[in-house]
């Protein structure tokens, strides 16, 4: 493997566990769970789910891969989208 593929690798791990560890945020805050809640309420958990990822994605520049993730630590995530 080449650095730049191991640095890729690496990366593209760190990207998945910023995401989850957002919505590990917005589940363990009382407040922040009431709030999805609603929203999931409003406009169902793929809707909210996607929303919240393309906010993350911009805020740290991450790339779409088109593929999901299987194995989040968050229970909050349903559409389960990856990013590099």
């Amino acid at each position: 493997m080449t650095p730049k593929k191991i640095a890729q690798t690496a990366i593209a791990k760190m990207n998945k566990k910023i995401k989850d560890e957002i919505f590990l945020i917005i589940q363990n805050d009382r407040e922040l769970m009431y709030e999805y809640l609603r929203a999931v309420k409003a406009n169902g958990f793929n809707t909210v789910d996607q929303q919240i990822a393309k906010e993350i994605k911009k805020a740290y520049s991450f790339v779409n891969i088109n593929e999901r993730e299987n194995n989040p630590s968050c229970t909050l995530i349903q559409s389960h989208q990856k990013f590099e």
